[in-house]
């Protein structure tokens, strides 16, 4: 069960704001004039988190050894933490664990410590806390010692799939009776590093730094290549049984979950991988194709990646599942996409409406074999499936319910 999530991202950084710029179309995407100068470098638009955080609010114990992306996720936990209503002793108490993933630690940190180093050839004047900054789980551990936490703590690093996956094992920790509360979800920033990453192969969008807020172009025909962008989602996931003890409010059910890998190549996405996990999903949930009535797309804008998620989500649902990918608006934020998404849905699924493919103006014909949702639409949603894919053909799928006491 899901009773509290919490949102920092490029469309809002609370939940109202969240569910108005779904409904609004609103983008997170800007110009990044600091990039500008970099030799080879090509993109110059990315969709980091909206203004207006308080990192302060967390207290400087804990944030002296925070990176930008552990902040995030301590400020979306928080939130999170504080919807669900969990008392401070069920927190700290060993039957609630937190399961946080990411791409890496944090870029600004790393570029902050190698940085200095390799420009000065010195380490003089590199803080002793910077390492627990950019550690490949500092979000995990930061928020963990931040709530007290003395459950199980794990840090799923699987790029693109890292905050699904930081879902998926909560998921399966409260199945499996390990625990009762589980806080998971995910957590990335809009640093040039990432977006130099993708720049490198061609995956980036190089084409609209007139005009930011035109891309990316989930499934369109003048797509031309991803976004990245920043943020953190972070759900408390709870037993049926935990919720209703202590009176919860159950916003949505995570009925199933699914992960595999295709196998095959590191970046290139594989039609069989992808269909092979929304079956297993939907089997874990008990649930056929025809029950579900919304699919959040991973859909990052790049030429290959969406056909090749188009065709396979089409193999499993056919024409008739409303598709829509919400990274025309937030760009991709990678280790935080998953479950940044997962409460999008959630937020679409409570509000009975789905959010459009913002910027999906021309569909490309490559990507027809799905309902493409390219206006707002007022539509009760009870199943949804959420669905992410990853460098080294890593695949995930989250199966949503609406709560019916």
């Amino acid at each position: 069960m899901i009773t509290g999530m919490g949102t920092v991202s490029p469309i809002g950084n609370d939940l109202a704001a969240v569910e108005a710029s779904l409904r609004a179309g609103t983008s997170g995407v800007r110009y990044m004039s600091e990039w500008d100068g970099i030799e080879g470098f090509y993109t110059r638009v990315a969709a980091p988190p909206a203004e207006g955080l308080d990192e302060k609010v967390i207290a400087r114990p804990f944030r002296r050894s925070m990176g930008p992306q552990a902040i995030y996720s301590a400020l979306a936990a928080r939130q999170a933490v504080a919807q669900a209503g969990l008392p401070e002793a069920e927190v700290k108490g060993g039957r609630c664990g937190l399961s946080i993933g990411s791409t890496l630690g944090s870029a600004q940190s790393i570029h902050d410590f190698f940085g200095t180093y390799f420009e000065k050839k010195s380490v003089v004047g590199i803080k002793g806390t910077a390492f627990l900054q950019c550690m490949g789980h500092t979000c995990a551990a930061n928020v963990a010692l931040m709530l007290g936490i003395t459950g199980r703590v794990l840090a799923p690093l699987s790029a693109c799939t890292s905050g699904s996956q930081g879902i998926g094992a909560g998921f399966e920790a409260i199945r499996s009776g390990a625990q009762d509360v589980m806080i998971c979800g995910g957590a990335d920033e809009a640093h040039f590093t990432a977006a130099i990453t993708f720049d490198l192969v061609r995956g980036t969008s190089t084409h609209f730094h007139d005009r930011p807020q035109a891309t990316p172009r989930p499934f369109d025909a003048d797509r031309d290549g991803l976004v990245v962008g920043g943020g953190s989602g972070i759900v408390v996931l709870e037993a049926l049984e935990h919720a209703q003890a202590r009176g919860a409010e159950i916003l949505a059910e995570v009925i199933g979950y699914a992960t595999n890998c295709d196998g095959n190549h590191i970046s290139q996405p594989q039609q069989e991988g992808m269909e092979a996990c929304m079956r297993l999903g939907l089997a874990s949930a008990g649930v056929r194709p025809e029950d579900v009535d919304y699919v959040n797309a991973h859909a990052t804008a790049t030429p290959l990646g969406d056909v090749v998620e188009a065709r396979a989500t089409a193999a499993v649902f056919g024409g008739r599942v409303p598709v829509s990918s919400t990274k025309g608006q937030t760009g991709h934020t990678m280790g935080a996409c998953g479950a940044l998404e997962t409460i999008f849905t959630v937020l679409m699924m409570r509000g009975g409406f789905i959010a459009p493919t913002r910027n999906l103006e021309r569909i490309d014909p490559e990507c027809e074999g799905i309902q493409q949702v390219q206006t707002l639409r007022e539509s009760p949603i009870r199943v949804a499936v959420k669905n992410n894919f990853a460098f080294g053909g890593v695949n995930t799928t989250l199966v949503l319910r609406a709560f019916s006491p």
